[in-house]
């Protein structure tokens, strides 16, 4: 068939008179060669497309095959026929309807529109196979820059990975708004930018897919859209989905605990923090090892596939298993080096005060300047991921071992809750608690709430704790002493050493005090 044609009139004349014979549609792919690729047979009312392969032509974002296909009862092209359109990219999507003699009578098509647009393809083009035809060639030509200028520069993304954020709402849940809030944070501490989000409220999760089909095709649609090859869930998914899903979008899907995990992976520094992240990256990929396909394939590098563990990931099952047996006696050995630390401090009569909250709340920013020290401090989430003690002088030749924690988060995956028990037990261990949060964050009350959830699964709430509401600043100084009085809190901002006085003196207090009212 000419190359610049969209449908030769001999190839719609033939095809009309077999469609009239046989009672069914019957379609063809044409490749920009004008070359016919398959040829393909439905019933009355569809086509049944078989596979078509995972190519990505066209600079990533079209097939580099058209469908043109018959419709015997001469009607414009179906919402089938457009989601068939974007889910297999085509560059472009025709039906000819068939007269009563078998012969060719209107000639619908359409193609894809770039993102910014209203409809995920452009209004139908009426018209006759007789008629002229739009030149093909020169057509997808310029489909394919403008598709390629406006994801360019749809969001300036500075070479990081780009991704869409999924959120699957069900009745219960808190606002999806706000997770997603989280979400990109802790996409941005990954270096990867959501660029688009997608949100859903159903009355329960698709077994197969999470989300509803109709939503699935418009995530594809997306992808391509917004040229990206990442698509991060907001929920945990099994191995199933991940795999069914990655098979429609064609792009790398993870979920929440595995940017959670690949996080871990970049911000572990110590070797005992490096093997627990390793650790948790095996238990996690265990069960996805025995489900490998090119969509688990795609895990392997990049954004959710990064850190110690990367290496390890592609090893049998068996090898898996081996390797967390040995990082785990090796964790354990260190847990004992560890509990040997502590029974010596503990017989210098030295109390350890833990300072904990969600991550970001400024927990390390407030170490360093109580200590005069200088931990790597960055407004991002998890910055801090190996526990760090110092000791702290207080008048009458009295001191403290401050510890410096991991930060928490809602969902945090239970593989990193029981990697990381070096934090867990310093917890345990401690005199007393500063549970420090962000003041200026509007999901202040849902991450106390948070923390003291954890808290609760870790029987720690019974432990002497002081609340310290950081990030005074950014707030009217009358709101946050409001919010201090409400709270039974301290307000600081652990930018200024001196907001810190008062806090010091209450821990002195809690600690001595108490003591000597015990020991009394």
């Amino acid at each position: 068939m000419p190359q610049n044609q969209i449908v030769s009139p001999p190839l719609a004349q033939t095809l009309c008179e077999l469609s009239r014979d046989v009672g069914r549609q019957i379609g063809v792919t044409i490749d920009r060669n004008g070359r016919v690729r398959h040829v393909i047979v439905g019933d009355a009312d569809q086509l049944f497309i078989p596979d078509l392969g995972r190519a990505r032509a066209g600079e990533g974002r079209f097939r580099g095959i058209r469908l043109v296909h018959t419709h015997l009862r001469d009607e414009p092209l179906t919402q089938d026929d457009l989601t068939d359109l974007v889910r297999l990219r085509l560059d472009l999507i025709a039906a000819i309807g068939v007269s009563n003699e078998g012969r060719p009578a209107t000639l619908y098509h359409t193609h894809m529109l770039p993102a910014g647009n209203d409809a995920p393809a452009a209004e139908q083009t009426v018209g006759s196979v007789h008629e002229p035809q739009v030149d093909f060639v020169e057509f997808i030509a310029a489909l394919e820059d403008e598709f390629s200028r406006t994801t360019t520069g749809a969001v300036e993304t500075e070479g990081r990975d780009r991704a869409i954020a999924v959120h699957v709402s069900v009745p219960g849940e808190p606002d999806p708004q706000a997770s997603l809030r989280e979400l990109s944070e802790l996409a941005a501490t990954a270096n990867v930018v959501i660029v688009d989000a997608l949100v859903q409220r159903r009355p329960r999760f698709d077994p197969k897919y999470v989300m509803g089909k109709g939503k699935l095709d418009e995530l594809l649609l997306r992808t391509m859209q917004m040229d990206c090859e990442l698509v991060i869930f907001d929920q945990n998914l099994t191995p199933n989905q991940v795999r069914a899903i990655a098979d429609v979008t064609d792009v790398k899907v993870i979920d929440r605990s595995q940017l959670i995990l690949d996080i871990f992976a970049r911000r572990a520094h110590t070797r005992e923090g490096k093997l627990a992240v390793e650790l948790a990256q095996l238990k996690y990929m265990l069960p996805r090892l025995a489900h490998k396909t090119t969509a688990y394939s795609r895990l392997m590098g990049g954004i959710g596939g990064r850190g110690p563990g990367e290496t390890k990931l592609e090893i049998d099952r068996r090898r898996a298993r081996d390797r967390i047996n040995w990082i785990a006696k090796k964790l354990e050995n260190a847990a004992v080096q560890r509990k040997n630390r502590r029974s010596k401090r503990s017989q210098r009569d030295v109390p350890v005060v833990a300072i904990v909250g969600y991550t970001n709340a400024g927990k390390s920013t407030l170490f360093n300047a109580v200590t005069q020290s200088d931990v790597f401090v960055e407004d991002q989430l998890f910055a801090t991921l190996d526990v760090t003690s110092r000791r702290l002088r207080f008048p009458e030749d009295r001191e403290v071992v401050l510890v410096d924690t991991v930060g928490f988060i809602r969902d945090l995956p239970d593989d990193l809750v029981s990697a990381f028990k070096a934090t867990l037990e310093e917890l345990d261990d401690a005199d007393l608690l500063l549970h420090v949060v962000d003041i200026a964050d509007p999901r202040m009350r849902e991450q106390i709430e948070s923390v003291d959830r954890i808290l609760g699964e870790m029987e720690l709430l019974d432990k002497p704790r002081i609340t310290v509401l950081n990030k005074v600043d950014l707030l009217d100084a009358g709101i946050a002493e409001n919010l201090c009085r409400q709270h039974g809190a301290f307000g600081v901002s652990a930018l200024d050493r001196r907001t810190a006085r008062p806090l010091m003196e209450a821990i002195e207090s809690r600690l001595w005090q108490d003591a000597g009212r015990r020991t009394s």
